[in-house]
C-alpha cells in the first residue's frame, strides 16, 4: 500500500480515524478530534481471522482505471478532481477482501490510488452478524452503512429498508436530512434504479447485462452522466473471498441532490443494490 503515513478511515470501523505510519495500521486512534488508542489486535470476534487484505496496491488500482476488457474499466486520461467523494471524475471503490463477510467495508480512492473516503455498514448486531454467517434471511433485513471521507468524517448515510423483492436506499446527509432515494423498478430482465428526490425522478441506473456487473446511470433527460464498471479482483479472491471491485467514472459536475445521489448509488452498487447476486443482503 504505497499511502503516506497519516490519519484515514479506521479500516476496522471501531473509530472515525486510525493512524498509518506508511507500512501498517498503529494503536493510535481519533473519534471527533480526540485522540486515543485502540490495539489493533483486539478485532471483533466475529471478524478475527476473516480478513485478507486490508492494504491496496497503487498499481492495481491504477490498472483498474486503465485497463481494458475485464481486468479494467479502459479509462485514459482525465484531469483530478481535488480530492474528495463529490470532485473526482473517477472513484475506484475496493471491498476488503474475506473469507467469510459479516460487515461490508469498501475503500475509495483516486485514480491514483489515494484514499480519499470509505463505505462501510453499521449498526450490526452480534445476532445479526450470527444470521449472516448462519442463514441468508440476512437479505431481507434493514441495512445501513456510512461514506466517510478521507477524514473519516460522515457524508453520507444509507438506509435500506427490510424488503421482500424489491430494494430501496434512503440517502441522507450526515446530519440526517433525506436527499432522496434509490428505487429499484423491476425484477425480471436487465435491473433498473431510479433516482427519486421530493417526489421528482431525477434520473436512473441501468444495468447493461442480465447479471448486472456494469451499471450505466443517466439524468432525467435519459443522458448518460457517469458509468459502473466492475474489475476483475483476481482468480484467487473471486474463488475464496466476498471481494467487489467497482470503478465508478463521473462524466460530468452534477447539481445537487443528483450529484449525492449518483455517488450513493455508485458506492454502494453492491452492497446496497446488487446484494442477492452473492446473497449478502
Amino acid at each position: 500500500m504505497n499511502t503516506e503515513p497519516g490519519w484515514y478511515p479506521d479500516p476496522y470501523h471501531r473509530h472515525q480515524v486510525r493512524y498509518w505510519d506508511g507500512s501498517s495500521w498503529t494503536e493510535h486512534v481519533g473519534d471527533d478530534g480526540q485522540q486515543g488508542t485502540d490495539p489493533v489486535g483486539a478485532l471483533d470476534k466475529f471478524d478475527s481471522a476473516m480478513v485478507v487484505d486490508e492494504a491496496n496496491d497503487t498499481a492495481k488500482i491504477r490498472d483498474q482505471v486503465t485497463g481494458e476488457g475485464w481486468g479494467g474499466a479502459g479509462i485514459g486520461g482525465t484531469p483530478g478532481g481535488g480530492g474528495t467523494l463529490f470532485t473526482e471524475p473517477v472513484l475506484v471503490v475496493n471491498q476488503k477482501a474475506k473469507i467469510i463477510e459479516l460487515a461490508n467495508q469498501y475503500g475509495v480512492f483516486d485514480r491514483d490510488g489515494n484514499q480519499i473516503g470509505a463505505v462501510n455498514q453499521v449498526g450490526q448486531s452480534t445476532l445479526k452478524k450470527a444470521l449472516r454467517l448462519l442463514t441468508s434471511v440476512d437479505q431481507f433485513l434493514t441495512h445501513k452503512m456510512e461514506i466517510t471521507d478521507r477524514s473519516g468524517s460522515v457524508v453520507l448515510r444509507l438506509t435500506r429498508p427490510a424488503k421482500i423483492f424489491k430494494s430501496s436506499v434512503v440517502v441522507e446527509n450526515a446530519n440526517g436530512t433525506e436527499l432522496g432515494r434509490v428505487v429499484q423498478k423491476n425484477m425480471i430482465g436487465k435491473i433498473n434504479f431510479e433516482l427519486e428526490s421530493g417526489g421528482q425522478r431525477l434520473g436512473a441506473i441501468k444495468a447493461e447485462n442480465w447479471r448486472a456487473w456494469n451499471f450505466r446511470i443517466e439524468d432525467a433527460t435519459g443522458t448518460e452522466v457517469a458509468r459502473i464498471t466492475k474489475t476483475w479482483e483476481g482468480l484467487a479472491k473471486t474463488m475464496f473471498t466476498t471481494a467487489d471491485n467497482y470503478v465508478v467514472q463521473i462524466h460530468r459536475r452534477l447539481p445537487q441532490p443528483l450529484l449525492s445521489l449518483v455517488v450513493a448509488s455508485a458506492l454502494s452498487v453492491d452492497t446496497a443494490l446488487k446484494q442477492d447476486d452473492r446473497g449478502l443482503g
